[in-house]
């Protein structure tokens, strides 16, 4: 094959960085299942059965990819079967820290980073996988793998690399609004809002039914606009409190939009697929989601163009940067602890042929930021290469990787009362404080 071009791409901080290496094709390809196993599948006529639950349920292209990916496997290994349990995202979580308040765990299991796999590690139910991580090595980035380790030990493996808070917005409509291209500033921003509203235009479309969009699209990005990058951080060891006024004042962004009409008015009752159609289909200006939906909004739609990208706006005496997005390594796959021998060789199996180079190159031709090195074909994809490019400056942790469960479920709930006019920040702000200092 001809030689291909470098793709380079880095950010500043740690799970931020990604790279995207585009380099000669040709050679063995690393993770090879053969080369791992000696060719052994099919070998042995038992057959085993692991159970899996995943949140991969929307029709997002990278979740065909899994679950094409989970095929693949028993197709290629007969003697072991994968019984899925599919969750919807919203509901995950719960069930999977439910299961695991009861050590009844999946065999196979996507897991979160950061405060997401604190309370599986500290119940022990989770394998270390350090006796096989030579099987990653030089293709999934070591910063990508850093949320997913803890004590000395990796506990999942990460399929993919997100950005949690892409704007997305119609060109049209912006420019019907006299801006041809996304504010800088939060007093255009704004601006921008009610000139929409003028024209009768909704500003944005927010599906919110779900509760998480608010506090992790939005709140991940605004925080950092007024509280800096590191201020999570500094909550979780007791440095910062959520009732700060720098952190007051992000939340009262969502009840400005709020009183502004800024989301349409069915926003609760709208999960995050219909918001992305809302746009699509041209009944709103701007929707605020992840880097992964721009599979559906531009790069397998015909009329992509008319939509482009930005990151929030800076914020009037804000602490963060306007170029930081708010990103995390996602989809970790780990193994349930204390399987029978032949259910951990089988588990062992699919890991590896599962987060394998084949399976990220999918990912990326689909248009999905990966945490990898890799070896592409010079059809990347120009939306995912603009993608990189806004997201490659620096990133901010996402809230719920770094937030415990229970606090960011109830600053969804804080959030999505403010969208209806109950409640005021600073009371949504106090809650969840008082409820993190009782940890």
């Amino acid at each position: 094959m001809k030689t291909k071009k470098w793709l380079k791409m880095s950010t500043a901080l740690t799970l931020a960085a990604i790279m995207l290496v585009v380099t000669a094709c040709g050679g063995g390809s690393k993770g090879n299942t053969n080369e791992q196993t000696g060719g052994t599948e099919g070998n042995n006529n038992e057959t085993v059965t692991l159970s899996m639950m995943h949140p991969w349920t929307s029709p997002n292209v990278d979740n065909d990819v899994y679950k094409a990916r989970i095929a693949a496997f028993e197709e290629k290994f007969p003697n072991i079967k994968i019984k899925q349990d599919g969750v919807a995202a919203a509901q995950y979580k719960t069930k999977l820290f439910t299961l695991a308040t009861a050590n009844n765990l999946s065999d196979v299991n996507v897991v979160w980073p950061g405060a997401d796999l604190e309370p599986l590690v500290k119940g022990n139910l989770l394998m270390p996988l350090n006796d096989v991580m030579s099987t990653w090595e030089g293709l999934v980035r070591e910063d990508a793998l850093v949320g997913f380790a803890a004590n000395g030990n990796q506990y999942a493996i990460p399929s993919k690399r997100n950005f949690v808070d892409i704007v997305y917005y119609n060109k049209e409509h912006l420019a019907t609004a006299g801006y041809e291209k996304f504010p800088e500033t939060y007093e255009e921003f704004i601006d921008l809002v009610k000139k929409l509203k003028e024209k009768d235009i909704t500003p944005i479309a927010l599906g919110n039914k779900e509760k998480w969009p608010l506090q992790s699209s939005y709140m991940s990005t605004i925080t950092q606009r007024f509280a800096g990058t590191d201020f999570l951080e500094r909550v979780v060891a007791g440095e910062a409190k959520f009732t700060d006024p720098e952190f007051v004042q992000a939340i009262s962004v969502i009840d400005e939009l709020t009183k502004l009409e800024a989301f349409n008015v069915d926003a609760n009752n709208m999960d995050s697929v219909q918001a992305q159609d809302y746009l699509i289909q041209g009944k709103a200006a701007i929707h605020i989601s992840s880097a992964t939906v721009d599979g559906r909004i531009r790069m397998s739609n015909e009329a992509g163009d008319k939509f482009g990208i930005a990151l929030f706006p800076s914020v009037p005496n804000g602490k963060g940067e306007a170029n930081v997005s708010a990103g995390v390594a996602q989809y970790g796959i780990g193994i349930k602890a204390d399987l029978d021998e032949k259910k951990k060789a089988a588990a062992l199996e699919f890991i590896k042929f599962f987060a394998h180079e084949d399976m990220y190159m999918e990912l990326a031709k689909a248009g999905i930021l990966v945490p990898v090195n890799i070896e592409l074909g010079d059809d990347v994809n120009p939306y995912l290469k603009e993608m990189y490019e806004l997201t490659n400056q620096a990133s901010a942790p996402v809230f719920d990787a770094i937030i415990p469960t229970n606090v960011a479920k109830e600053f969804e709930n804080g959030l999505q009362a403010l969208t209806v006019g109950r409640g005021t920040p600073e009371q949504v702000a106090a809650d969840i404080q008082a409820l993190l200092d009782k940890k």
